[in-house]
């Protein structure tokens, strides 16, 4: 089988130990699917360390600081998704938390027709107390805010593992692109609250382990979590 239909994008910031251990994973299981690393201002050498797999020939870099762009990881990925050329387009984060492995399930449903497949977290493993209850209190503000406006559900709306077909995400883009708050962390809510729930937008789930993070740490703060508040009301 072939991926070339398909572009993974990665978001980075600071990424340097554990992008090229996914770099490798991927570009050696997944023949022919094309890369867009799309960072965000990285100061530790994931620019440099992305460039080292050129010579792949699937492997593109949008450098979002030498643009002078707005950071922001939505930014970031709308970024990716806009300049991807692919049928379709698969969103990951770089830090090993999301497994490779089920690149392959996505690919599949997107193939047999789904416009939106969301990796759904089925269990979390070691997070601290007080990150569950931030989590899941700011989950259960989103599902309302999503069934109060009749927008469609799925099982993890602040997934940062999802795929699409890049049509159907780019024309919601288009179309709603003040909606979409750019320094958020949580693209693929802001996605479902501007899918309007009378478009036929087949909607499916695979289940995933989310894994610890080996190196660095999380980038979600106060800023980010002021940001996803935003998207709650635009």
């Amino acid at each position: 089988m072939t991926y070339s239909d398909t572009t993974l994008v990665i978001p980075t910031l600071n990424e340097k130990h554990t992008l090229p251990l996914l770099m490798r994973r991927v570009l050696g299981e997944y023949p022919g699917l094309q890369i867009l690393i799309v960072d965000d201002g990285s100061t530790d050498g994931t620019t440099e360390e992305a460039e080292k797999f050129y010579s792949s020939g699937r492997v593109e870099i949008i450098n979002r600081k030498r643009l002078k762009k707005k950071p922001g990881l939505t930014a970031s990925v709308i970024d990716g998704i806009m300049a991807s050329k692919t049928q379709f387009v698969i969103v990951m984060d770089a830090d090993m938390q999301h497994p490779h492995e089920k690149i392959r399930e996505i690919h599949v449903k997107l193939a047999r027709g789904s416009k939106l497949v969301v990796a759904v977290r089925e269990t979390v493993i070691k997070w601290p107390f007080y990150r569950k209850v931030i989590s899941k209190s700011l989950s259960a503000m989103g599902y309302l805010v999503l069934f109060a406006r009749g927008k469609k559900l799925v099982s993890d709306i602040f997934s940062g593992f999802f795929g699409a077909d890049r049509k159907t995400a780019a024309n919601i883009i288009s179309k709603n692109r003040r909606r979409f708050v750019g320094e958020g962390y949580k693209v693929l809510f802001d996605l479902l609250k501007c899918i309007d729930a009378r478009d036929e937008i087949e909607i499916s789930e695979v289940k995933y382990h989310f894994g610890n993070r080996k190196f660095g740490e999380s980038k979600a703060g106060a800023r980010q979590v002021v940001a996803l508040l935003r998207s709650y009301v635009t």
